[in-house]
């Protein structure tokens, strides 16, 4: 398995940590979840909203990487812009925990982009 693979693992878990942090340490109602986060402020609503965007990024990559595999693009460059959108992800969850906009935005690019230059890797 390549590390592009294990890297498509990797974001797909990513929004859990989101949520997680989301829930720490709080009074959690696990009967309504969802109504108890969005009832959230402050840097639990980030996390929240962290996990949600992770979601919404998730398929973008893991599509880029199953087609640079498809059209045999350079396994060495997917691999490496396989670890640069997940460190970019990981990046975007804490810096939007910590309330980093600027910041989160770059590294909200940084990801796209390397997604995108994953998909057209193999043109």
């Amino acid at each position: 398995m390549t590390t592009a693979y294990w890297c498509v693992l990797a974001a797909a878990l990513l929004p859990y940590v989101a949520t997680i942090s989301a829930k720490a340490g709080a009074r959690f109602d696990n009967r309504m979840p969802r109504v108890w986060l969005a009832a959230q402020s402050g840097w639990r609503a980030r996390a929240n909203a962290a996990q949600q965007n992770s979601f919404e990024a998730f398929p973008l990559f893991a599509v880029a990487v199953l087609v640079a595999h498809q059209t045999g693009a350079p396994q060495a460059r997917v691999d490496l812009l396989a670890e640069v959108f997940v460190a970019a992800r990981l990046a975007y969850i804490v810096t939007y925990i910590a309330d980093l906009a600027l910041l989160r935005s770059i590294v909200w690019f940084a990801g796209i982009a390397a997604a995108v230059t994953i998909f057209l890797a193999g043109t």
